[in-house]
């Protein structure tokens, strides 16, 4: 299932949204969008989408001449008492919105210290969360979520967790055979995403897309009944597309 050419969008979307932050950063009395634009060489349209993005998230303000200056949330992570309460709020923002969006439930995985977890996730009653039968961290090898921060470890790493944790049967449909996993996770395309076709829950299916802000090894990922399989692929693509409010999120 291939994604379009947005899949690797917000990750150059978030580069350059550090970038007119740095610059805002430069002038506290406000600066124009032309000199942003000159500043950092980016095309009216992209870098209109990107001055949007930050002031829906409170990171920019638009005064009445046009000049743009720090949001109220840019200036609260100045402060270091409450950085962590302001990245987190909007981390849940961010989540809400996107699951919203795709109709469905999304989660952060985190993959810290030879572990998978899940820190962070959006759900509601007309879109559940994952119904966790086995801890996550004993099912990497079977779900979207693990798959997906696997791949994005070394050969060695990789190896490191199967030899920790069992790949054990939770469906028929789970892939047991270590070889067969390590190989798939070799050749998966990082503009792909990956999935979970009930190999973890019979009923549900999964997809996760990778979500790297510096050195750590994140994803992004949303859950459907299987009988909502039609909507997998969109569902996945526009998760991928909309990610980077949470990757800016995480990278502040």
């Amino acid at each position: 299932m291939a994604l379009g050419s947005g899949a690797i969008a917000p990750f150059h979307s978030v580069r350059y949204a550090l970038r007119v932050l740095e610059t805002v950063a430069r002038f506290p009395g406000g600066v124009p969008e032309e000199e942003i634009g000159h500043e950092l060489n980016l095309p009216p349209r992209q870098l209109a989408a990107l001055l949007r993005m930050l002031r829906h998230e409170g990171y920019l303000r638009r005064l009445e001449d046009g000049a743009y200056l720090a949001g109220e949330s840019l200036l609260l992570l100045g402060h270091g008492e409450g950085r962590r309460q302001i990245r987190e709020e909007k981390l849940r923002q961010a989540l809400d919105r996107l699951g919203q969006t795709v109709g469905a439930a999304v989660y952060i995985g985190r993959y810290t210290n030879g572990e998978l977890t899940v820190p962070h996730f959006s759900a509601t009653p007309e879109r559940p969360a994952v119904h966790q039968w086995v801890d996550l961290r004993s099912a990497a090898h079977a779900t979207a979520i693990g798959k997906c921060l696997l791949a994005q470890l070394d050969h060695a790493g990789r190896e490191d967790h199967f030899s920790r944790h069992r790949t054990a049967r939770l469906t028929s449909r789970t892939i047991t055979d270590r070889r067969a996993l390590l190989a798939t996770l070799e050749r998966q395309p990082a503009t792909m995403p990956v999935l979970d076709l009930q190999e973890y829950a019979v009923g549900t299916l999964c997809a996760a897309v990778p979500l790297t802000a510096g050195a750590s090894v994140g994803c992004l990922a949303l859950s459907l009944p299987v009988g909502e399989a039609h909507r997998l692929r969109e569902a996945a693509e526009t998760l991928n597309e909309q990610a980077a409010p949470a990757l800016l999120s995480l990278s502040l």
